[in-house]
């Protein structure tokens, strides 16, 4: 999976023909998803995701930050490093995609979360972050700068791709047993399951 990513970033990377406004305009489509979800979703019922949105979600709830902001500052390293990896196009798109969230996670702040339903934050929270995320993906950026420095470790580490994810994601998604409790936890897990699946089938789709 995580492989396939990389490859799609790499492609997009060299593709000469792909509308800068239309992209534009997809990966704002795609930011608004991940915000409802975040803020009608998953942050109200202690609800996380893998990577740096994951991370985020937690810090929100131990600083009280606005989790859109602490993903963009968040990134930001991840994403100069993705410049040499990825070029200067991936950077530029990113950058975009997560201040377009920052600014939509704020106006939703205030919204009350539209079900407190353990199966249908699971279903409709993890659809909405998948497919949000998926299309920003399929459109040359991306969301989780995690990705990025699995990329770089995996090329120095004996490692996967997939398995630096795994190996990040443990860690985050222990942490949240602690601070959430077990159920939360096990919400999330589910959650980053089902925004995950939805991922692979939008960045395959021909």
């Amino acid at each position: 999976m995580y492989r396939n990513r990389v490859q799609y970033y790499l492609s997009q990377r060299r593709k000469c023909n792909f509308s800068t406004f239309k992209n534009g305009l997809i990966i704002i489509l795609g930011a608004t998803l991940v915000a409802v979800s975040l803020q009608l979703f998953l942050v109200k019922n202690y609800v996380i995701d893998g990577g740096v949105v994951g991370l985020s979600i937690i810090l929100s709830h131990v600083f009280r930050v606005e989790v859109g902001a602490l993903i963009l500052l968040m990134n930001l390293p991840f994403l100069v490093a993705g410049f040499f990896f990825l070029g200067g196009r991936f950077l530029v798109l990113s950058l975009f995609a997560s201040s377009v969230l920052a600014g939509e996670t704020y106006i939703l702040a205030p919204f009350e979360e539209v079900t407190n339903h353990p199966l249908l934050i699971i279903i409709l929270g993890g659809l909405l972050l998948g497919m949000g995320v998926g299309l920003i993906i399929r459109f040359g950026a991306c969301l989780d700068g995690t990705e990025v420095l699995a990329i770089l470790f995996s090329e120095r580490l004996p490692l996967t791709i997939g398995q630096c994810i795994l190996i990040m994601n443990t860690f985050i998604f222990g942490s949240s047993v602690f601070l959430f409790g077990i159920t939360e936890a096990a919400y999330s897990l589910a959650t980053f399951f089902v925004a995950y699946k939805t991922i692979d089938t939008i960045i395959m789709k021909t």
